[in-house]
């Protein structure tokens, strides 16, 4: 069994257009969702904006800072490793598992850069 799917490895198919929508999709939900809940605390965090005129940062109280930075990062995270999961899973049964797997480093490397970008948040604290 393990030698045939070592056979079956060999060959990527690309072409499997329902695979390759659900990964899209999945991964477009994930990012939507992330830069939902981005949106969310950044404009939670500039309602407050009164009481810290002179901050460095934008948002400037603590539990906005952290979710704004941490929550699209872990929700990437999370999108990322799910996506990783339908690659071993698809791989498992013979599928077009190239697709979800290169979903999955799209979430990552999203997920990266976030928190590249919001490493200031978090260390202005």
């Amino acid at each position: 069994m393990a030698e045939d799917v070592g056979k079956r490895d060999v060959e990527k198919r690309w072409g499997d257009r329902d695979t390759l929508r659900g990964a899209a999709v999945y991964t477009l939900a994930v990012v939507g969702f992330a830069l939902t809940v981005m949106a969310v605390s950044l404009a939670w965090g500039l309602s407050n904006r009164d009481e810290c005129a002179e901050a460095s940062t934008a948002v400037c109280s603590n539990p906005e800072r952290y979710i704004l930075a941490l929550g699209p990062t872990v929700i990437l995270l999370l999108g990322g490793l799910g996506a990783f999961v339908r690659t071993y899973r698809l791989w498992r049964e013979g599928g077009t598992w190239p697709v979800w797997h290169g979903a999955g480093w799209v979430l990552f490397i999203a997920m990266l850069v976030y928190l590249g970008m919001s490493a200031n948040v978090l260390a202005t604290g």
